[in-house]
């Protein structure tokens, strides 16, 4: 497996808890944000400032605008981005704390600062805005952090590779249900009509991607491309912390991962694997 698609099933999990997590819906709760689309699109967009739906549509990109724009720009006027960062941070910590244990922490944190210093940013705006934020003192936070930039930063990569091959933000889902998703998974958490996802499906069906709703070997083929240029595009910050540094990085972090891992649902919307029994 690719280096930086490696790292990306390392630091994902922990990054991902942020939304699935009891003690993380309960901090965006104390924060004004009730129910678990508030505050996940307050969480994840409070970097950008208070944006309206525009740049979340665009930033999200496999989102139905309809669905956003039921959450923006209504949250900030629930909760204030700052507030809103602050909730996410707390919520994450909540959820980290006592997985796995605490040393290392603080070279993990350092590695990822390493890691991200330098990180490339143009055209990656989520990644872009997370990197605007100061680093947590506390080693734990810091570390949530530096997994959060960093998937976004990959995240900014993969939705570049999904326009280059010519995939909307429905249309990717559709693709990726019919190889390693399910519709019941993605649709619904990303908020398209039936009569939108079905539609995707017919173009994707008039291209050679799908044949009776299942993927060809085109769209296999085309899932490689775009994974291979989604991970060429994520591999500056491994690059720059080195083939050791890496090494250690992921020694650190792979019982913290592990264990929030299995915090999570399965399936999920991000097709994150099973954890290993």
């Amino acid at each position: 497996m690719d280096i930086a698609r490696r790292m990306w099933t390392l630091l994902e999990p922990v990054h991902a808890v942020t939304y699935f997590t009891p003690a993380a819906r309960a901090a965006f709760e104390a924060a004004g944000l009730r129910g678990f689309w508030r505050g996940y699109f307050a969480g994840r967009a409070a970097p950008l400032g208070a944006v309206g739906a525009g740049p979340v549509e665009a930033t999200f990109f496999g989102f139905a605008p309809t669905m956003v724009r039921r959450a923006l720009p209504d949250v900030w006027n629930r909760a204030a981005p700052a507030a809103a960062l602050a909730a996410r941070l707390d919520g994450a910590r909540a959820s980290l704390s006592g997985l796995a244990p605490d040393t290392g922490l603080t070279e993990a944190a350092a590695l990822l600062r390493r890691a991200a210093a330098g990180l490339p940013l143009a055209g990656r705006p989520l990644a872009a805005a997370n990197a605007d934020l100061p680093w947590p003192e506390d080693p734990l936070g810091a570390v949530w952090h530096g997994a959060t930039l960093l998937r976004e930063h990959r995240g900014d990569g993969h939705v570049a590779a999904l326009l280059v091959a010519g995939l909307d933000g429905v249309e990717s889902l559709v693709w990726r249900a019919s190889m390693d998703s399910a519709r019941e998974v993605l649709q619904p958490a990303r908020g398209w009509t039936d009569e939108e996802w079905d539609a995707a499906a017919a173009r994707l069906t008039d291209r050679g991607w799908l044949a009776s709703g299942t993927a060809t070997e085109i769209a296999y083929a085309a899932r490689d491309t775009v994974e291979r240029q989604t991970d060429v595009l994520a591999a500056g910050p491994w690059q720059t912390l080195g083939t050791d540094g890496v090494s250690r990085l992921e020694q650190l972090l792979a019982p913290l991962s592990e264990a929030a891992l299995r915090l999570l649902p399965h399936p999920n919307p991000i097709v994150l694997p099973r954890p290993v029994a």
